[in-house]
């Protein structure tokens, strides 16, 4: 019998209607849509509505990827809501999705940026492996609009709002992760973070006015980190999974820009067409952005049964997180051939 590990058996999404165009952008902000396209890859990307919160958007795709699942609020064991942008300060939003869920069962936040989600997906395979859990809802989520500074073209054209969320249960037929990497390098933590706010420099009228509440980036540094840890750590999560990167099946890289995707994919001499891409349309949605491009792969038939998917998150920290997922045999099939062929493996 195989290991014990936790797999994938229920996803969902979650975005706003607020549709934030590059087009709208040019009227807010020096800039141009070519400008953004050429930099970024991204077109455009949803924003919260008036009646989006971070805990309603968890909870709407939570109950989307309990429903895939076949499961209710009341058969969960565990929450883990990955996000760092909550409706309150205390407390966070993992609290109140359980809530509104009618689960009853232990939920914590974790705070990681746009590694976060990669961070409770590993989390949350320890109390699978070990027995402790049985149903775990991992969610990711995002309202990070509210802390973009919408007179900086640096940052404002990068970020947008979303929620996604994954079922994990225990299997032993060799599906789930097969293997990850958790790294933090906190001599970075400048290069992205926000700097007024909390309790070193706390909320006041000269934070506001230096427009210090919003988030501040060293594009460069960020770009460099980005590639250098999203080949590296592919490649070592590959390895640790016995394979190489050129083994998997599709790679969901975090989406923050294009670029970085690109010249992750030369470093480590793949097509381009193994990475799944969908940031053009959401920009980058922190912790909601694996989960999110991994739903839809699976919505646009990119994922079939026994895939095996390379997952690499990097973010404030500035932190990196990596994982090799295989899925199992509830990955709905486009092409009846798809399922012989995956199950041959």
């Amino acid at each position: 019998m195989s290991k014990r590990r936790a797999h994938i058996v229920g996803w969902g999404k979650y975005v706003p209607a607020r549709v934030l165009s590059n087009a709208d952008l040019e009227r807010m902000v020096e800039t141009e849509d070519e400008w953004i396209v050429t930099r970024t890859g991204i077109r455009e990307r949803r924003l919260r509505t008036e009646t989006d919160t971070t805990t309603s958007m968890a909870v709407n795709a939570s109950r989307d990827a309990l429903k895939v699942a076949g499961l209710e609020g009341k058969d969960i064991d565990l929450i883990i809501v990955a996000n760092s942008s909550p409706d309150y300060l205390l407390p966070g939003p993992a609290n109140f999705v359980q809530h509104e869920l009618g689960a009853s069962c232990p939920a914590f936040t974790l705070a990681g940026g746009c590694s976060g989600w990669v961070y409770s997906l590993v989390t949350a395979n320890q109390f699978i492996e070990t027995g402790a859990y049985r149903n775990v809802l991992v969610v990711g989520v995002e309202i990070i609009s509210f802390a973009i500074d919408y007179t900086d073209r640096s940052t404002c054209i990068l970020f947008g709002d979303a929620a996604a969320a994954v079922v994990l249960q225990p299997s032993t037929d060799g599906a789930g992760v097969l293997s990850f990497e958790l790294g933090s390098d906190g001599g970075l933590a400048k290069n992205l973070w926000v700097p007024g706010g909390g309790t070193v420099n706390p909320v006041s009228q000269q934070v506001v006015d230096n427009r210090e509440h919003y988030i501040r980036m060293n594009g460069q540094e960020v770009f460099k980190f980005a590639v250098r840890q999203l080949s590296s750590s592919l490649h070592n999560v590959s390895t640790q999974a016995g394979l190489s990167p050129s083994d998997l099946d599709l790679i969901i890289p975090h989406q923050a820009n294009l670029r970085i995707i690109e010249a992750a994919a030369e470093r480590l001499r793949l097509p381009l067409d193994k990475f799944y891409v969908n940031l053009h349309k959401y920009g980058n949605t922190s912790a909601a952005s694996i989960p999110l491009a991994l739903v839809e792969a699976i919505q646009d038939g990119r994922v079939k049964p026994h895939d095996r998917i390379g997952m690499v998150a990097f973010g404030s920290g500035l932190s990196w997180a990596g994982a090799v997922v295989k899925m199992g045999v509830n990955v709905p099939v486009a092409n009846p051939e798809a399922l012989a062929v995956g199950a041959a493996d």
